[in-house]
């Protein structure tokens, strides 16, 4: 009877150590995209190309593998996955791309990572029984006074350029409503539906900003392979491995402690920078990472005996 119990308990822990693995990779990925979007741009391809290119890749992959079922139960669940492709696809990374042509790259880091904060407001205000822990709370604030660290890294000078610093602001906000969405939609969905019908209409709603951009790139510079082996990274493991594994994520832990991971995002940006392109990281930039890392594991330390229950 024991024995049943024990392994009965043991799959829970393996699923949720699972859950959490797949969200700190996914996030790795995502950091070392920054550099990977950067060999991009300076190849001449504009951003929100980047970004069209990169998820049509994608699509197209998760097509091939999930091509049953076109259509959601109903046209309010629809909708939601409108907002998804939206919130988590075209106006999250064409905003990003945007505010960066108006502010300093540190400005747009800083402001994005409060995505994490922003989603724990907002579950706290839609789901009463889900208020963050004052652990939960105390360990997203250590982590993001790390965050400010690896940003700023040897420079603490921040300059206010009010456009490129709402564009975003209004990423980090886009992206704690994606994740809100995708928790609704999870409960009823597979990952590999999801994730399809995200990158769909994130595609749908990014080409009017495409067609209204002034110039676009050679479509010749594919031929370098500089280009097309970070294509391919952004749009197979950053685009489709990565949002399936999120979603999955997402749905197992909760958009909240999902989205604390993000604050690794940083650490991982730092060293793919450091390793590829050249750039120093200075004493304040590890100070940074041991705070992120430090706040992540307190927050979810702390937060243990608040458990997320699941939305329907």
């Amino acid at each position: 009877m024991s024995q049943h119990t024990g392994t009965a308990n043991h799959r829970p822990q393996m699923s949720m150590i699972l859950y959490n693995v797949g969200a700190l990779l996914t996030v790795a990925a995502w950091g070392v995209s920054f550099v990977s979007t950067k060999v991009l741009l300076e190849h001449g391809l504009q951003p929100t190309e980047v970004y069209v290119y990169r998820t049509l890749l994608a699509y197209l992959l998760i097509l091939l593998v999930c091509h049953g079922r076109m259509v959601s139960n109903s046209v309010r669940d629809e909708l939601l996955f409108v907002a998804c492709g939206m919130c988590g696809g075209s106006l999250y990374f064409i905003a990003e791309n945007t505010a960066l042509e108006h502010t300093l790259v540190s400005n747009v880091s800083l402001i994005v990572t409060l995505a994490p904060l922003i989603t724990t407001l907002l579950v706290g205000v839609l789901y009463k029984s889900e208020r963050p822990s004052r652990g939960m709370v105390a360990g997203s604030l250590v982590a993001f006074l790390g965050v400010g660290l690896v940003i700023f890294n040897s420079s603490f000078v921040l300059a206010v350029k009010p456009l490129g610093d709402l564009l975003a602001l209004a990423a980090a906000v886009s992206w704690a409503v994606y994740s809100l969405v995708l928790r609704k939609l999870s409960a009823f969905y597979t990952v590999l539906f999801i994730t399809r019908k995200t990158f769909f209409y994130g595609l749908l709603t990014a080409l009017p900003f495409l067609f209204t951009e002034p110039e676009h790139g050679n479509l010749k510079v594919f031929s370098d392979t500089a280009v097309w082996v970070n294509f391919i990274f952004l749009g197979v493991f950053c685009s489709m491995l990565a949002f399936l594994i999120w979603a999955w994520a997402v749905k197992g832990i909760g958009a909240v402690k999902a989205n604390n991971y993000l604050y690794v995002q940083p650490i991982i940006t730092l060293v793919a920078s450091a390793v590829f392109l050249g750039e120093q990281v200075t004493w304040i930039g590890y100070l940074g990472c041991g705070l992120i890392l430090f706040g992540v594991v307190l927050a979810d330390r702390l937060s243990q005996g608040h458990p997320s229950k699941p939305a329907h």
